[in-house]
């Protein structure tokens, strides 16, 4: 089997009425992706999306296009699709960085790979060591009454936990979480997720404030790039601490490790550029006694169906414990598959059919996508 051709797809999703996300990093009201279909000469398309946020690793959608069309295409092209770790090294040679431009390209593989061979994704990674994943749902950061109000509607929904966007003012972060904890039963876990937005000096004054409200984790509470002084957050709070910003590559999970800077690794195929990678970071986690799950970028279908395989493959993402985010298609007013995932809450369920077990829904794809 030959790759014949790779498609980059620009597409502008927009954040349903009401639901539209407020982080430290800004405010998300629309996603301008890249849906990515790779065909062969056997008929068998993959399919792909890149999550890309400039904030996020540096990726725009019309460079992503270029970057597939001008570099990684001509490498690809002609190549069995099969041959995942060749496809991944060529990648990484003809361009740096770019990895969720790059895990778009690498999990139409996969997709490519479990069609040809007519099993699920899971499967080549060795099998389902559970049948559904545990999710979370966000609170972004509002108003405390706004952010009560989002609460509550996410509880009426049967979540069994609730993560609450942080990192904006201590004074009113603080006051958010504790107006979502006065709500939420006492059964029902709460996660903090700062992105990156405290210095370690406000992490430690707010997560001490928090101690009563017993946080099932506090995430990137502050900036990455310094493991030393997130081991030293972590030393200070009973919390555990969760990289997310901080572990893209494999180099940044070994140096965490190293200086034992964090509890929990949150992990998904766009921020490491594929499926492998993933599970490459997976490994360190696991020699290291650390524990993983799944984070977000805010995906739509296909790049949530390749999250949820990854959860299903690996005792080490324990999403049981620490409820994953494979959510954003919840967030979102389209998801650009034919029959839409069931994530739940509490629970989402995985994809079954061959490679990523989603097909494109091509209404969806004419009426979102740009240009």
């Amino acid at each position: 089997m030959k790759i014949t051709r790779i498609e980059p797809i620009p597409v502008c999703v927009p954040l349903k009425k009401g639901l539209t996300a407020k982080t430290a990093h800004g405010e998300h009201v629309t996603s301008p992706y890249v849906i990515v279909r790779v065909h062969t000469d056997q008929g068998l398309v993959g399919l792909g999306e890149a999550t890309i946020s400039g904030l996020w690793s540096g990726e725009t959608q019309a460079g992503a296009v270029a970057a597939i069309t001008e570099y990684i295409a001509p490498v690809l092209v002609g190549k069995d699709p099969r041959d995942i770790t060749a496809a991944r090294r060529a990648m990484d040679f003809i361009i740096k960085l770019n990895p969720f431009t790059k895990a778009a390209v690498e999990m139409a593989l996969w997709d490519i790979a479990g069609k040809a061979a007519g099993v699920p994704v899971y499967q080549l990674l060795g099998g389902k060591v559970r049948d559904r994943v545990r999710i979370k749902l966000v609170v972004w950061a509002r108003d405390v009454p706004g952010s009560r109000a989002m609460a509550e509607q996410h509880l009426k929904l049967g979540v069994s936990c609730v993560k609450v966007k942080v990192g904006l003012d201590p004074e009113t972060d603080v006051a958010r979480v504790r107006a979502v904890r006065e709500i939420t039963p006492r059964h029902i876990p709460v996660t903090i997720d700062a992105n990156c937005g405290w210095t370690i000096q406000q992490a430690k004054h707010c997560l001490r404030q928090l101690a009563d409200v017993n946080l099932l984790l506090a995430e990137q509470p502050i900036p990455a790039g310094d493991p030393a002084a997130l081991a030293e957050l972590r030393r200070d709070t009973p919390a555990p601490i969760m990289a997310d910003e901080s572990v893209f590559t494999l180099q940044d999970a070994w140096l965490l490790t190293t200086h034992r800077a964090a509890d929990i690794f949150s992990v998904y195929p766009g921020k490491h550029g594929g499926i492998a990678a993933t599970a490459e970071i997976v490994a360190v986690a696991k020699a290291a006694g650390l524990r993983c799950t799944i984070g977000s970028n805010l995906e739509l279908g296909i790049g949530t169906a390749a999250m949820l395989h990854v959860a299903a493959a690996f005792p080490e993402v324990d999403t049981e414990t620490f409820p994953a985010d494979t959510i954003g298609p919840f967030y979102h007013e389209a998801d650009l598959i034919t029959r839409p995932l069931d994530l739940g809450p509490p629970y989402a369920q995985i994809p079954d059919g061959p490679g990523l077990g989603v097909e494109l829904d091509e209404g969806q794809l004419k009426r979102w996508r740009v240009g």
